[in-house]
């Protein structure tokens, strides 16, 4: 148990009870803390979708169109399998520190994907082509989500290290948020203008003059 988060004992634990041999009408079942944490999983998993959901709602009332939340909404998914990707690597189980990071990852990579797409939407009303209005706002503010993803990995990298005592329950939470913003980052650059490039020269944007609902 030491050094150790109760997930990956609870798997270790697991992984044990199936080659044990019972006797009939003998059962084994984890208690405790163990149901309490899945308990807890299975409800921070419901608050990533609630969350999803209301900050597309709220994207929609600002923006007043469906086509920009959209556009914006696609850094979460990105910023998810970063996580999940970080986890696997480092070998990290997936547990309530883990969602929670996931979680707080929502409202930071979609301010940064609201960023880009804000600022496009100006150069577009400025006289620009799709294009090239989303590569000006990838240039433009290419150094402002970098620096924010950058300073937050920062803070957080101490805490992505079991270095003191007690410090094993930040770790999955350290470890999935900067994996989600290290690809986010990333690929939020590309992705987002590049679907902003294509969906504002497509049929589809006239729905930017359709209000929301």
């Amino acid at each position: 148990m030491e050094d150790r988060d109760l997930g990956s004992v609870v798997k270790d634990v697991e992984k044990r009870l199936k080659n044990v041999e019972l006797p009939p009408g003998v059962t084994v079942s984890l208690q405790g803390p163990v149901i309490t944490m899945r308990e807890g999983i299975s409800k921070i998993g419901f608050g990533l979708v609630v969350a999803c959901v209301l900050v597309f709602l709220v994207l929609m009332a600002q923006f007043k169109s469906f086509v920009d939340p959209l556009i914006i909404m696609l850094a979460v998914p990105l910023a998810m399998a970063g996580a999940v990707l970080m986890l696997f690597v480092t070998g990290t189980n997936l547990n309530i520190q883990s969602l929670i990071g996931a979680l707080m990852l929502i409202g930071v990579v979609v301010n940064n994907s609201i960023l880009l797409v804000e600022f496009a939407n100006l150069q577009l009303q400025q006289g620009k082509t799709p294009f090239e209005a989303a590569y000006t706002a990838a240039r433009i503010r290419v150094r402002p989500i970098l620096m924010t993803s950058l300073t937050l990995m920062a803070s957080l990298s101490p805490f992505a290290f079991s270095l003191l005592p007690g410090n094993e329950a930040m770790v999955p939470l350290a470890r999935a948020v900067i994996g989600g913003m290290l690809v986010s980052a990333v690929l939020t650059l590309i992705l987002i203008p590049s679907v902003f490039a294509l969906v504002k020269k497509s049929p589809v944007s006239n729905l930017q003059s359709q209000p929301a609902v």
